[in-house]
C-alpha cells in the first residue's frame, strides 16, 4: 500500500502534511465518528452520498478488499464493475497518499513458514510461554534495540511496561544487554521473575549438554521493578541506573513494546527532557486511551490547527490493522457478519430500553454458527434484558440481508483509519522537533512506529536529531561515518 515517508520531509513539509490530514479528517468525520453497531439505528448507509451507495452496494467482501481497500488477492487484477464517482476515487487515493507507509517494499520474513506456531529465528527457550505474534515482536524489537544500543553506546536498557518480561528476557539473556524492567502490576512482575528463573535453568542445562553450540550472552537476568509510570511527571526509577558506569555517566535507552496509551507519551517526555536518555525505541498502541488533553496533541503546531480534535472513536479506529481486515475480506469468512448481528441487536435494545445505548456485550462464542435471532437472544441476556422477548424476525432478517452494506461502511472507516494514526505519530514527531535541539553528544535518536508495526511489517522509522533521518529496522545497518559535535551521522545499509 503506497504512502508517504517522513524520511525525506522537511519541517515545513511535515507541518503541511498535518494541515492536510486535519482537513481530510474533518471532511469525512461523519464516517470516522460513526459506531458500526448503530448502522441500523442511525441509518448510517443513508448518510453516504447516493453515488457512493450505488458503487458499493452489492460488492462482496473480496471485491471490497480489492476495489475499495486496494489490496487485491495474489495475481488478481483490479476491475471495477461500474464507473465509480470521482469523490469516492478521490477518497481512496487521498487515504493512500497521506498515510505513513505501512507496507514494506521487502518480502515478509519466512520465520513461520515451516511451523506457524514457532519462529525459526528465535531460539526455542525464548519461545516458551510466548505466542507466535509475540515471538516475532520480541525478536524484531529486541534486535532493533541491540542495534541502537551499539550505535549510541548506551549503558542500560529500560523496558517500560514490560508485562511478563518476554522482551526483557530476550534482550538480557539472549542479546547480552543490561536491562531494567518496569511494570506497574506486581503480579506480572512476580510472574516475570518466575519465568526468568525457569529460562535460566533451561539455558544452563543446554549449555552443559552443548557447550560448543549454546551461546549464552549473559547469566544476568533483567532487574524487575514494580512501579507505575505517571505520564504527567518524570519517573526517577526510569532514570536510575542499575550501577555506576565506568565513564561516570549513565546512557539509557528506553523501549516499550505496545506502550499503551499515555505510556508512549511518558516515554517521549523522558526522551525529550532527560539528557541521560540517549535513545528511544517505542511501539505505541491503544490510542483511544490517550488523555485529552495531555496525550494528544503534544505539539503546538497540531494543537493550533482547526479540526485537530480526535474523538475516542477516531483514536480507537486507528488501532485496527487495515491489512488484517483486508485479508479477512479476501477469505470472506462467516465471521464478517458479527458487525451486522451486533447492529441488529442494537435496534432491539433501543426498542426495549431507549436510553440504553451501545452497551458492552461480552464476547458471544461462535457467532458465525448462530442464527441472527439466537445471537440477539444471547446478547439481550448479556446486557441484563429479558432474552425471551418476542422478536420481529422479519425485521431481523431484513437487517441480515444488508450484511455486505455493513461490511462496506466499516471498510470505508478502516480506509481512513491510517490517516488518524499518521496524524498522531506526526504530532509526536513535531513535538520533538519543537523541543530544544539536542547536540549529537547527547545522542538523540527516536524510533517510532505504528501500533501494528511489528506484526504487519510496515515501514518503521528512526529519527536522528538534529536532522531527520528515517530508515527501516528490518534491514541491517552499519555506522559508515560518524561526525562529531552537532553534525549528523550517516547510516548506510550493508
Amino acid at each position: 500500500m503506497p504512502g508517504v515517508s517522513a524520511r525525506g520531509l522537511s519541517l515545513e513539509e511535515r507541518r503541511q502534511l498535518a494541515v492536510n490530514l486535519t482537513r481530510v479528517l474533518s471532511l469525512y468525520r461523519s464516517i470516522l465518528d460513526a459506531y458500526i453497531i448503530e448502522f441500523f439505528t442511525d441509518n448510517l448507509w443513508g448518510t453516504l452520498p447516493c453515488s457512493w451507495q450505488e458503487a458499493l452496494d452489492g460488492l462482496n467482501p473480496p471485491q471490497l478488499a480489492t476495489q475499495l481497500l486496494g489490496m487485491p488477492g495474489e495475481g488478481e487484477v483490479v476491475r471495477y464493475r461500474s464507473v465509480w464517482p470521482l469523490t469516492l476515487l478521490a477518497l481512496k487515493s487521498t487515504a493512500c497518499a497521506l498515510a505513513f507507509t505501512r507496507t514494506p517494499k521487502f518480502q515478509a520474513p519466512s520465520e513461520f513458514r515451516k511451523n506457524p506456531s514457532q519462529s525459526s529465528r528465535l531460539k526455542a527457550p525464548f519461545r516458551k510461554h510466548v505466542r507466535p505474534k509475540k515471538q516475532h515482536e520480541i525478536r524484531r524489537l529486541g534486535e532493533l534495540v541491540k542495534k541502537l544500543s551499539d550505535l549510541t553506546g548506551c549503558t542500560q536498557v529500560v523496558d517500560v511496561g514490560s508485562g511478563q518480561g518476554h522482551l526483557s528476557r530476550f534482550m538480557s539473556l539472549g542479546l547480552g544487554l543490561k536491562v531494567k524492567s518496569i511494570e506497574g502490576d506486581q503480579r506480572l512482575v512476580e510472574r516475570a521473575q518466575h519465568l526468568d528463573q525457569e529460562l535460566l535453568q533451561t539455558l544452563g542445562k543446554e549449555e552443559k549438554r552443548n557447550p560448543q553450540v549454546v551461546q549464552m550472552h549473559s547469566h544476568r537476568s533483567p532487574h524487575h521493578v514494580a512501579r507505575w509510570v505517571d505520564p504527567r511527571t518524570l519517573c526517577e526509577e526510569v532514570l536510575l541506573p542499575l550501577e555506576t558506569s565506568p565513564q561516570g555517566e549513565a546512557r539509557l535507552l528506553l523501549t516499550g513494546l505496545h506502550a499503551c496509551g499515555d505510556l508512549s507519551v511518558a516515554l517521549l517526555r523522558h526522551f525529550s527532557s532527560c539528557p541521560e536518555v540517549v535513545a528511544l525505541a517505542s511501539v505505541g498502541c491503544c490510542y483511544m486511551k490517550l488523555s485529552d488533553p495531555g496525550g494528544y496533541p503534544l505539539s503546538q503546531w497540531v494543537a493550533a490547527l482547526p479540526g485537530y480534535e480526535l474523538s475516542y472513536r477516531l483514536r480507537e479506529g486507528a488501532c485496527h490493522a487495515l491489512e488484517e481486515y483486508a485479508e479477512r475480506l479476501q477469505k470472506a469468512g462467516p465471521g464478517l457478519r458479527t458487525h451486522c448481528y451486533r447492529a441488529a441487536l442494537e435496534t432491539v435494545i433501543r426498542h426495549v430500553q431507549p436510553k440504553l445505548r451501545r452497551p458492552g456485550v461480552q464476547g458471544i462464542p461462535r457467532v458465525h454458527e448462530l442464527k441472527i435471532e439466537e445471537y440477539v437472544q444471547r446478547g439481550l441476556q448479556r446486557v441484563g434484558l429479558e432474552p425471551q422477548l418476542p422478536l420481529n424476525l422479519a425485521a431481523l432478517q431484513a437487517h441480515q440481508a444488508q450484511e455486505n452494506r455493513v461490511v462496506a461502511f466499516f471498510s470505508l472507516a478502516l480506509l481512513l483509519a491510517p490517516l488518524v494514526e499518521t496524524l498522531i505519530l506526526l504530532d509526536r514527531l513535531l513535538f520533538l522537533q519543537e523541543q530544544v535541539v539536542l547536540p549529537f553528544s547527547q545522542a538523540s535518536i527516536l524510533s517510532s512506529c505504528p501500533s501494528s508495526a511489528l506484526n504487519s511489517l510496515p515501514e518503521t522509522w528512526f529519527w536522528w536529531l538534529p536532522r531527520g533521518l528515517w530508515v527501516r529496522p528490518s534491514l541491517f545497518w552499519r555506522l559508515k561515518t560518524l561526525l562529531h559535535s552537532e553534525e549528523r551521522c550517516i547510516l548506510d545499509p550493508i
